[in-house]
């Protein structure tokens, strides 16, 4: 592949898998994780694998992120190739008791990082357009965002998430339309139920720290039966074959596609 790839969340789950998926295939990758020891781990796994990544820490919510994420992959690699809008997680509750808190924090990790990160990469994607044009060659670049079946058709109890997952889908589309032009495809994959430490059963010590803030991880064990039921492959997915749906972007076979929704479940949908 020869590219460079910018993925956030990918010190783990998914995300790591994301990385080592387009690192098998050739790709330089930035690792991004909140917390600086996984994602250096998924760098040196990357390394040691005869690939090539760093690792860059950093939180996705903060203002400044997206162009210091930008910076560093471009000072690493030279180019912005890929870019992989993955990091993010729950934290659910009902309507009538959530906190303005918690419902901002979904809309700020899973809508407005990926759109300042977006808004930052746009003057490089412009900038490597242009050069191409010059020199008479045609260089799709892919945008892939990450957003859930939970955005697609709602989930009680994830009025936050489902509403920040659904934006995403609307982010994409538009951003397909306007970044046509200078050959950036622009694409969604919708996730099911994919096994991650943020979908386990549910462990009363586990937590995620975000911001200051402890959220509870993990799903009630007997939604996860429920889950299961509704999925007509019969299980949950790997993060390998959630990675799958996102490669399935990245390469030159889906150079004429944009604009799009992969829902990655299963068969499972919901709504």
């Amino acid at each position: 592949m020869g590219r460079s790839a910018l993925i956030t969340g990918a010190g783990r789950g998914i995300g790591a898998a994301i990385a080592q998926a387009l690192a098998a295939q050739g790709a330089r990758v930035l690792v991004n994780d909140l917390d600086a020891a996984p994602a250096q781990a998924v760098a040196d796994a990357i390394t040691a694998a005869g690939g090539t990544a760093r690792a860059f820490a950093g939180n996705v919510c903060e203002p400044d992120f997206g162009e210091r994420a930008v910076a560093a992959c471009m000072e690493g690699f030279g180019s912005l190739d890929i870019l992989v809008n993955n990091a993010g997680y729950t934290w659910d509750g009902a309507l009538h008791k959530m906190s303005d808190a918690q419902w901002a924090a979904m809309l700020d990790v899973h809508l407005t990082a990926p759109f300042r990160l977006l808004r930052a990469a746009y003057p490089v994607l412009k900038a490597q357009h242009q050069r191409d044009q010059e020199a008479g060659r045609v260089v799709h670049r892919k945008v892939v965002n990450v957003s859930s079946i939970v955005g697609l058709g709602g989930n009680a109890g994830q009025a936050n998430y489902a509403a920040a997952k659904a934006g995403v889908v609307g982010l994409t589309k538009s951003l397909a339309k306007e970044w046509g032009r200078l050959a950036v495809n622009v694409n969604c994959v919708a996730y099911g139920h994919i096994e991650t430490r943020l979908t386990q059963s549910r462990n009363e010590s586990a937590t995620v720290r975000v911001g200051g803030q402890e959220v509870a991880i993990g799903v009630n064990p007997e939604l996860l039966r429920a889950l299961a039921a509704q999925i007509p492959l019969g299980r949950a997915g790997s993060v390998e074959e959630a990675a799958g749906a996102v490669l399935m972007f990245c390469g030159a076979g889906s150079d004429y596609v944009s604009g799009q929704v992969l829902v990655c479940g299963g068969g499972m949908t919901l709504g």
